[in-house]
């Protein structure tokens, strides 16, 4: 096949996948690589996919004889995804560029199977039937962003509003939902990889799907930890073994959300050697009944959700499916409120601050008369 009939080809299937929507389903799946960064216990999928990709082999093309490149998008240690213009159609689209040094063909295979696979999702980015190589590079399209990704979005040691992060939240956890309903972990959560489709974020969704694995799949680490990334991960060495499942993904929804609503990271690392990891962890383990600092913003309910998914055993984590029980609570204290909480240091307030938390954890109203509360403690007391 020649390089314009080949080229004709990619944009046709541009075109098919971009307008027939979900006509372009098709039924039966093939079969996911699962496999770790080190083709450790390699396994196929058995459920059905939601779509197919029918590339097996990549064409041969010149990337800037069919393209035109707009301007970089994003860069990593896997590449790079730029903006293009399809010469032929005129298609606006994002190109991902992955390098022949640093990518194998079939850990491209993988991602690009995965992400046409995913990409029915109405928050998972929509990747096009199209996948070439150059000389130097794999590449393969997808949906471009018209707001770019969500770290852009959130302002620096601000945070955005309850009200957006709420909106966003929404959108990532129902992507989440998908994915590990089909028994896949994205396992790279972070603001970099959620793209903004609407200014006031009523449209975001999730992409990269390059660490993406199957769940119960064991893979090696291999680089090293980022503030999202789960203590099990962290704890590990290099080239030791760690096993895939879908409270890592948890773990990093947790992180993402205190980002979004403070515009700060909890901690650098979440190991024990961080001293606002091990702050939090001792108040998650009840070690201490004072909140750590760069917690007290938040209201009982939300912290309620924290302490569920972001314990350091990963067994204990709740699923995403969770989040919903939080989503309509309000998660920030007002403003008069956090300078209250900021100032109760003292042992004591700090008890009371703890008691009254656990109390309304367990239904307990401590703001109703003083002697219906202190009859509704001793009840509650002698169930214990």
């Amino acid at each position: 096949m020649s390089e314009t009939m080949a080229q004709q080809q990619s944009t046709e299937n541009i075109q098919q996948s971009s307008n027939t929507g979900s006509n372009s389903l098709r039924p039966n799946s093939s079969l996911l690589n699962s496999g770790s960064d080190e083709d450790v216990n390699s396994v196929r999928s058995k459920s059905r996919s939601p779509r197919n990709s029918t590339l097996e082999y990549p064409q041969m093309l010149s990337l800037r004889d069919h393209y035109q490149i707009v301007r970089d998008l994003g860069r990593g240690t896997y590449g790079k995804v730029v903006q293009a213009i399809c010469k032929e159609t005129g298609a606006n689209i994002a190109l991902k560029i992955l390098p022949k040094t640093t990518t194998k063909l079939k850990e491209f295979q993988r991602e690009l199977n995965i992400s046409y696979y995913l990409s029915p999702h109405a928050n998972i980015i929509d990747s096009y039937n199209v996948a070439f190589e150059t000389r130097a590079s794999y590449v393969f399209a997808l949906e471009c962003a018209p707001f770019g990704d969500l770290f852009d979005s959130i302002p620096p040691q601000v945070g955005m509003s309850e009200e957006d992060t709420k909106t966003v939240i929404r959108q990532v956890t129902s992507a989440l939902e998908f994915m590990h309903s089909k028994k896949l972990v994205h396992r790279d959560i972070k603001p970099e990889n959620i793209l903004v489709m609407a200014p006031d974020f009523s449209k975001v969704k999730l992409m990269d799907f390059g660490m993406t694995r199957r769940d119960g799949a064991t893979v090696r680490k291999t680089n090293g930890s980022i503030p999202y990334t789960p203590p099990e991960v962290c704890e590990a060495v290099r080239n030791e073994t760690i096993l895939v499942n879908s409270a890592i993904d948890v773990w990093a929804l947790g992180v993402l959300l205190f980002c979004m609503l403070t515009g700060n990271f909890p901690w650098e690392n979440a190991d024990t050697g961080d001293i606002y990891f091990k702050e939090f962890i001792l108040w998650q383990r009840r070690k201490t009944t004072k909140t750590p600092s760069q917690w007290r913003k938040f209201t009982p309910r939300v912290m309620k959700f924290f302490r569920k998914t972001l314990d350091i055993k990963p067994s204990r984590r709740s699923s995403v499916k969770e989040l919903s029980k939080y989503i309509n609570d309000s998660w920030l204290l007002h403003p008069t409120d956090i300078s209250v909480h900021e100032t109760d240091s003292g042992t004591e307030a700090e008890q009371i601050d703890h008691l009254s938390i656990m109390l309304r954890d367990h239904g307990i109203d401590t703001r109703v008369d003083k002697r219906i509360r202190d009859r509704r403690i001793s009840e509650w007391l002698l169930s214990l």
